[in-house]
């Protein structure tokens, strides 16, 4: 028979409760644990859903956006706000009106590299630009700024100084197409130019009406240096676009297709259309700040046929003085501050006076080599680019044959 154990049942008896509490606790934390899972899968599944919508109307927005360029940087910001251009107007420091800003009518912009040596010659041909139409830009590759504040127009132009720099470097590094896209047309001019006979607002009425991208006005055969006889004035002409050479090496006649028989202008006074310079800045390189090369290729900037749409002017016409300017200097120049004596005449008085080895400067035949070693760079750069990319089409490659022989 067995004996029933007291003890044991009072000790189940009172651990029964305990195993009940922690029974019930444990059913808590479960329940606790698997509602807030619930009630958190379902805000995971409210804001997955809520993205989801999101990115449906991102993507559509994209895909009706897709086709609208924005410049690099500026992504993050809405469209209206971002101002892609500029221009060189000068802004009053108070008192400045925000009525008629945009419609004012659009101007061209004069930029030419100076030295003070030519500031009487600088002077007349900035006369002859009236500044209701022209904003004036000075290159000061002298340093010298201060000096021209005497003129009436000074205070107006706009004046960047960099020494013993060419004109090319300044327009590479402060004529970016985004700055000038206001300015109907861009003339980049040396500064040793007569313009006795020029009248800007007859030449870009001419230009307009030629359809002509990038011009240049003819050079006056009898009191010019012409170095390249396209740019020689043809009397009796409105326009020229081709030269006709029968003798010697490079030939020129009807058949020629490429430059320098056509579709050429020098460097010397170029004027650009804004689309044709927003091209042409792009292949003046940072480092060559000579340029020479660059005229051979000015014809894929014509936007279009460069036989046609570039051009010289003949009925407003200048003359090319080939004064010795940037890396040409003559210590105690002879009649340097003489008055009622011209930039040329005292150029060749200063030639027959005969300055000293000592008193004068000549490094033009450094730069001349210089250039002349950056037109070969160029060459190479070009060449290695047409044949590096291959989506580019040449547009003028059907003329090949007549580039190797005309």
């Amino acid at each position: 028979m067995k004996t029933f154990n007291y003890g044991s049942a009072l000790s189940d008896s009172k651990s029964r409760p305990c195993f009940c509490s922690l029974f019930v606790v444990a059913s808590l934390i479960c329940g606790a644990y698997f509602i807030s899972t619930a009630l958190t899968s379902e805000e995971y599944k409210e804001r997955e859903s809520r993205w989801k919508m999101i990115n449906i109307l991102q993507n559509a927005k994209s895909n009706k956006c897709m086709e609208q360029c924005r410049a690099p940087g500026s992504e993050a910001l809405p469209k209206g706000i971002v101002a892609e251009t500029s221009n060189l107007e000068m802004r009053p420091l108070w008192s400045y009106s925000m009525e008629n800003v945009d419609s004012k009518k659009s101007k061209s912009l004069l930029t030419i590299a100076v030295g003070i040596k030519q500031k009487d010659i600088v002077d007349r041909i900035v006369k002859k630009f009236p500044s209701s139409d022209f904003v004036v830009m000075l290159f000061h590759y002298d340093g010298a700024v201060d000096e021209w504040s005497d003129l009436d127009w000074s205070n107006k132009a706009i004046h960047v100084s960099a020494v013993n720099q060419t004109k090319w470097w300044f327009a590479k590094r402060f004529l970016h197409p985004n700055i000038v896209a206001e300015y109907k047309y861009i003339f980049l001019w040396d500064e040793d130019l007569g313009a006795e006979h020029f009248n800007p607002k007859r030449y870009l009425t001419i230009v307009e009406d030629e359809g002509l991208e990038i011009s240049q006005p003819a050079l006056d055969p009898d009191k010019s240096e012409v170095h390249h006889q396209i740019t020689a004035r043809r009397r009796k002409s409105r326009v020229h676009r081709r030269i006709y050479k029968f003798k010697g090496s490079g030939r020129c006649d009807n058949h020629s297709t490429a430059p320098p028989c056509i579709g050429w202008v020098e460097l010397m006074a170029p004027v650009f259309s804004r689309a044709a310079w927003r091209c042409a800045w792009y292949m003046i390189q940072n480092d060559l700040i000579h340029a020479w090369g660059l005229d051979k290729q000015l014809g894929y900037c014509a936007q279009g046929d460069r036989m046609k749409n570039v051009g010289v002017v003949d009925a407003e016409y200048i003359v090319h003085l080939g004064l010795p300017t940037l890396g040409f200097k003559v210590e105690n120049e002879f009649n340097a501050t003489q008055p009622n004596v011209t930039q040329k005449e005292r150029y060749y008085n200063s030639e027959t006076s005969a300055p000293s080895e000592s008193q004068k400067v000549d490094n033009r035949p450094e730069i001349r080599r210089q250039s002349f070693i950056e037109m070969q760079i160029f060459q190479k750069r070009w060449e290695s680019a047409v044949k590096e990319d291959k989506c580019w089409v040449d547009p003028f490659k059907q003329y090949s044959f007549n580039q190797s022989t005309h």
